[in-house]
């Protein structure tokens, strides 16, 4: 990986963890690492286009079906792609079928990208994490040896323990929190070849444990507010993510699109986004070019 890159594009391919979850703006949307990393690397690249396709409680065949080739028509300089995760954590997972649907989104992503980029994802320390280890493992040691054979890079959250600290998860136990989010986004930006702005494995700093009580009272309201709902639809067959589109897929025209920073020429930050129309290509047409 060439040091101090550039980077002129960037689309964003997975699920929840990719959508932003819960990292909570006060208008009601997510941000999340990647589009914290978008920011980052506009900041260093005028005209810099980003996509965010990735959609909570997808399945690894959910998102090959609805987002690879959406990606792969926006030929961008990088696609991230986290996915298989939703589908280890069903009591009757089919770890063949996950490794045969992220091997074809490999397949596909690969070519019509500048850098791949795939992650060992990070879990919450604690009893869930350890009944669905083993799942975990086998789908990261898929994903190493995708990485090889079609030159992807790997960026291994699953192996910091500062990831692992329960306080950089949500109340939901299954989403980073804000902090745990800009940890991710400079482990990808450091993978990337790119200077680092923070040591993002660094263990939170220690607090004193919280008192029995208080422990109890936070598992009844995860149970009720959380993992009772998570049940619910597990049983009904549904999905957080019913209904829902990446945040730059037109369910419309069936093409992503790409958003560029409202102010290309200020200095400093991104804070405002607008979209670039024809962004995609559709089927037979010829990729857009500037």
């Amino acid at each position: 990986m060439e040091l101090n890159a550039s980077y002129t594009s960037l689309v964003a391919v997975g699920d929840s963890f990719t959508e932003g979850m819960s990292d909570l703006l006060a208008d009601g949307t997510y941000r999340g690492w990647a589009d914290v990393l978008a920011a980052r690397l506009a900041a260093r690249s005028p005209g810099f286009r980003y996509a965010n396709l990735a959609v909570r409680g997808k399945l690894i065949g959910q998102i090959v079906d609805e987002q690879v080739a959406p990606a792969a028509a926006l030929q961008a300089d990088v696609v991230t792609l986290v996915g298989g995760l939703n589908d280890t954590l069903r009591p009757k997972c089919d770890m063949g079928m996950v490794r045969a649907r992220l091997e074809e989104a490999v397949e596909r992503l690969a070519p019509s990208c500048k850098q791949l980029v795939l992650m060992r994802s990070p879990g919450r320390n604690g009893p869930v994490m350890e009944r669905f280890r083993p799942r975990m493992e086998e789908l990261f040691s898929l994903v190493d040896d995708l990485a090889d054979r079609h030159g992807a890079l790997v960026v291994d959250l699953y192996g910091a323990p500062s990831l692992g600290d329960p306080r950089m998860w949500d109340v939901d136990r299954l989403h980073l929190t804000a902090e745990g989010h800009r940890r991710v986004a400079e482990a990808v930006w450091q993978s990337l070849g790119l200077p680092s702005e923070l040591d993002w494995r660094t263990p939170m700093r220690a607090t004193p444990p919280l008192r029995w009580p208080t422990r109890r009272v936070d598992d009844l309201r995860f149970a009720r507010q959380h993992l009772a709902p998570w049940i619910g639809r597990r049983l009904t067959g549904r999905s957080s993510g019913d209904g829902r589109s990446g945040a730059q897929f037109s369910a419309e025209t069936g093409r992503a699109f790409w958003i560029t920073p409202a102010d290309s020429a200020a200095p400093g930050p991104v804070t405002s986004w607008h979209r670039v129309e024809d962004s995609a290509p559709g089927p037979g047409e010829r990729p857009h070019t500037d």
